[in-house]
């Protein structure tokens, strides 16, 4: 039985060892190369995940690149800008492994392991971030930094990184492209200003400050200006709207009122008459007590005898107001009439 129990272990052991040495797995974050005898070709690369199986070493061997994006950053350098300026700039790029065979064919010189190949990779990708550094004196300070909101050229200058970035090519002529890699970013992680250029900077966006400040009041002042004479405008026209539409309104009401008025300067009295009953009907008892002589124009109709002796015809004895007889010939262009005795006219 015991016998038995060490067949088994052995069994065991042995397969997870050969299941080591003849298979392996690609995650599907990787990418592996599978050489036989030292070399690759097209076939060789492996890009699906899974269980793969493979001869053991030295037969062939096994190489994984992980395919996520990998960070690389630049510790600060001092560039010289287009105006003669010194800056100290700090660039970062992001990459990541494209082409698994011309990366292998291109850094398996420095080690067996995936990660001396990477080591090697940067290396070679730090020369070509200190070259795209170098865009910087291409630009100016005042293109860089600037008071006008979006008018930095900042973004501008992290492109021409990037085109410098992955055209830059080493001592051999070999290019980014070249090493199976793809830049996805390129570009300044911070700028440091030496103290007299960081005054210089100051000084330079207050006075943009104040040049934006002048303009944006003076265009305020041009629009309230603007304003109120449009509001001006307005006024004298509805003004002279207003009065027109008023003289109108007296010409209708004079053409109106004409003929009452050649009516009634026929006949004064009538006139005078219809008025004080007008001021009577106008009186409401309910509301209010009057205490007024009857020799208050219109009041005297109301006496118990005021209508005795009055003929068919005849109107009742009454004086006229100075102020309705001032008005009749006002309207009427007469002369003042004489006063009424009563009787008929």
């Amino acid at each position: 039985m015991q016998r038995l129990l060490r067949y088994l272990v052995a069994g065991l052991v042995v397969l997870v060892l050969a299941s080591f040495a003849f298979t392996f797995q690609v995650r599907f974050t990787e990418a592996a190369v599978k050489t036989t005898f030292g070399k690759a070709t097209d076939e060789s690369v492996i890009r699906e995940p899974g269980l793969r199986f493979r001869l053991p070493y030295p037969f062939q061997e096994v190489t994984k690149y992980d395919t996520r994006m990998r960070l690389l950053t630049l510790k600060v350098e001092t560039q010289q800008t287009a105006d003669n300026r010194q800056i100290a700039v700090e660039t970062f790029c992001t990459w990541r492994v494209t082409d698994p065979l011309k990366f292998f064919q291109t850094f398996s010189s420095a080690g067996e392991r995936s990660e001396e190949h990477y080591q090697k990779a940067e290396q070679a990708l730090q020369a070509n971030l200190r070259a795209a550094a170098g865009v910087v004196s291409k630009f100016t300070m005042q293109d860089l930094f600037t008071a006008e909101t979006n008018k930095s050229k900042i973004p501008e200058l992290e492109i021409a990184m990037k085109d410098a970035f992955t055209q830059s090519a080493d001592k051999q002529g070999v290019k980014l492209a070249d090493y199976g890699v793809e830049a996805i970013d390129v570009g300044l992680t911070r700028i440091l200003l030496p103290e007299a250029v960081t005054s210089a900077v100051f000084d330079r966006m207050k006075s943009g400050r104040e040049r934006i400040a002048k303009e944006i009041e003076s265009q305020g002042q041009s629009q309230a200006q603007a304003i109120r004479d449009r509001a001006n405008s307005d006024s004298q026209k509805i003004s002279a709207f207003a009065e027109r539409l008023a003289q109108d309104i007296r010409s209708k009401g004079d053409n109106e009122v004409a003929p009452y008025l050649a009516l009634m300067n026929k006949n004064p009295q009538l006139a005078v008459y219809l008025d004080q009953m007008e001021f009577i009907r106008g009186v409401n008892p309910r509301t209010a007590t009057l205490v007024i002589p009857s020799s208050y124009p219109g009041f005297n109709l109301l006496m118990p005898d005021s209508l005795n002796g009055i003929r068919a015809g005849q109107l009742p004895s009454f004086t006229t107001p100075e102020s309705i007889k001032s008005a009749l010939n006002e309207m009427a262009g007469t002369q003042p009439a004489a006063k009424p005795t009563g009787g008929k006219k």
